[in-house]
């Protein structure tokens, strides 16, 4: 067996190897340079940086202008959500927003609620998909901001962008959506869809942790306001000395995802539908949670009914890397939000455990881990039906 096998890529992905050699010589000391400065190394850096935007730009069928660099997805989506509150010109302070969320896009809706916004929180149905007529009967002449994620980090599916775009382009609402974990694993095209705003991050597609984008369409309402003050970096948007080397990094990723999209994709559903196969012929009572066809193509999140997940991921250790519930929500205590606004009971949802396959996973590692889950999770129903028995 392999010293471990990595399923967790929803939480963060490897470097890949091609990433890393782009972005070392940059981290060298004859390659320093702020790319803010206008003598010859600092526009050397700046002309990286430039390259690095048209290739995140190139991804989701953008504008390089209209990518602004951040530290990742939770800096974007609240530059984005809080942005546009504090602008001017937003027409009114009503926000709609999704019950299956990212954490930090439902914290920062909670926030906004509590300083004057009024703020929807819709329900999704037991497939994880929000139906847009719903959005529809939401939306009032004082909405603002719509932001509803591509796909879900937890249970992988993918809700309607162009439909929900299509919606709030026809009443002149921003439209924002987190893209974290879509952008580089699905085909994601922000001018034919119409997004105003979208959220990226770097390490979800083989880049390091540390950086993101937000894209602002130059059609967009509104212009998302800054969150803090500098020296007008970024369009003016986000202030700071942004990193050419983490920019490198995100920009080679964007290139790769662009060029293997297909075959990442293709890969990654093998290897799940192998590993689902597995599991289910030894624990055929599992199941599969969110929507079977609308769903990134490496994510699976599985229940294993009166198997506590916890337990599963401990006894996996350190042979085996999955979760629970997702990283965002590390060290919380409690049941999924997503899988309990899906309908799950609480014990249901404390017996679910996500796996996510990715580029450098191998079909013997999955048939290993199967394997292995499989049998862990017979050896965990055995303990607890003797702890029932001696209780």
């Amino acid at each position: 067996m392999p010293d471990s096998i990595y399923l967790d890529n929803q939480a963060t992905t490897p470097t890949d190897p091609r990433v890393r050699d782009a972005m070392l010589p940059l981290l060298e000391a004859s390659s320093v340079g702020n790319p803010h400065s206008e003598h010859f190394v600092g526009r050397r850096a700046a002309t990286a940086v430039d390259d690095a935007r048209a290739k995140v730009a190139a991804l989701i069928g953008a504008r390089p202008q209209e990518i602004i660099f951040t530290s990742g997805a939770t800096e974007a989506n609240n530059l984005a959500l809080q942005g546009v509150a504090r602008s001017s010109r937003r027409r009114g302070n009503h926000i709609v927003t999704c019950a299956t969320e990212h954490k930090c896009v439902l914290e920062i809706a909670d926030y906004l609620a509590r300083n004057g916004f009024r703020v929807d929180i819709l329900p999704v149905g037991p497939n994880g998909l929000l139906d847009v007529a719903t959005l529809e009967a939401a939306i009032t002449e004082e909405t603002c901001l719509v932001s509803i994620m591509t796909a879900n980090n937890e249970i992988g599916v993918l809700q309607p962008i162009e439909d929900i775009a299509a919606l709030c382009r026809s009443r002149a609402i921003v439209f924002h959506t987190d893209a974290a974990q879509a952008a580089g694993k699905v085909a994601v095209d922000v001018s034919a869809s119409g997004v105003d705003l979208m959220s990226l991050s770097g390490h979800k597609i083989y880049a390091p942790i540390g950086v993101g984008a937000l894209y602002v369409s130059e059609e967009s309402p509104v212009v998302p306001e800054p969150l803090f003050w500098g020296g007008g970096q970024e369009r003016g948007i986000r202030s700071g000395t942004i990193s050419p080397s983490l920019c490198v990094a995100f920009g080679t990723a964007c290139a790769i995802a662009r060029e293997e999209l297909e075959r990442d994709a293709q890969a990654a559903a093998t290897l799940s539908n192998v590993f689902l196969e597995l599991v289910l012929a030894r624990c055929p009572d599992a199941r599969v949670n969110g929507d079977r066809k609308r769903r990134l193509p490496g994510n699976l999140s599985m229940t294993f009914p009166g198997c506590d997940a916890d337990r599963i991921v401990g006894a996996l250790q350190p042979d085996i890397a999955l979760s629970t519930n997702a990283a965002c929500s590390a060290g919380v205590l409690q049941p999924s939000h997503v899988l309990l606004a899906m309908g799950l009971s609480e014990s249901d949802a404390a017996s679910t455990v996500r796996i996510g396959f990715g580029r450098f996973n191998t079909r013997t590692e999955i048939e290993m881990a199967a394997e292995r889950l499989a049998e862990a999770v017979r050896r965990i129903r055995e303990d607890e039906a003797l702890e029932t028995a001696a209780a």
